[in-house]
């Protein structure tokens, strides 16, 4: 029995049910970090992206979207909480930790797709980005998807690497200050 069944166990030693946001569709064990719970995010759910983004620092934030950031709008919020047929996102979570720790998110039009990823500050560099981000790639995969696409912040070389481990790489230029990555995921 794991500490997250264990902690959960009723006054009879059954488990009882996990919290929902522990709930995995999929556990995930990356090299250097604990094992990753992984599930969708629910549409509307702005308190675990809200939760999320406070967890990112300056500099992560400013990754993550090109530029300060020092609060996320309404507006920004429900539309990254958004999740429908073209809009899917993955949250991730460990057992020693009752917040998420990365969220990864894809935006579909036609058979391509932008990413973007975020990974909490003291979780970074762990592996925890590139095991979301390949289950993302593998879902953009079963739903058709060929292409995918990341515009990243020029001096965020994380993202870079992942994108060239995930995927082959098309395409690689300057978009204004940002790098526009474009890569096959067939």
């Amino acid at each position: 029995m794991s500490s997250l069944d264990r902690a959960a166990a009723g006054r009879h030693g059954r488990p009882a049910a996990r919290p929902s946001h522990l709930v995995p569709t999929r556990v995930l064990e990356p090299k250097r970090a604990p094992r990753l719970f992984v599930r969708p995010l629910g549409h509307g759910d702005a308190r675990t992206v809200m939760t999320l983004f406070e967890r990112l620092g300056e500099r992560s934030r400013r990754a993550r979207f090109n530029g300060p950031k020092p609060c996320l709008r309404s507006s920004e919020l429900r539309r990254l909480a958004s999740v429908d047929a073209d809009r899917h996102a993955l949250v991730a979570h460990v057992e020693s930790d009752a917040e998420p720790v990365a969220i990864a998110r894809l935006v579909r039009v036609g058979d391509e797709a932008e990413i973007a990823f975020a990974v909490a500050d003291e979780y970074q560099r762990r592996g925890i980005g590139s095991a979301l981000v390949a289950e993302l790639v593998a879902d953009a995969r079963a739903a058709g998807i060929k292409e995918v696409t990341a515009l990243v912040a020029s001096d965020n070389a994380g993202a870079v690497a992942i994108m060239r481990r995930i995927a082959r790489a098309l395409d690689i230029r300057f978009e204004g200050p940002e790098l526009s990555i474009r890569a096959a995921i067939v």
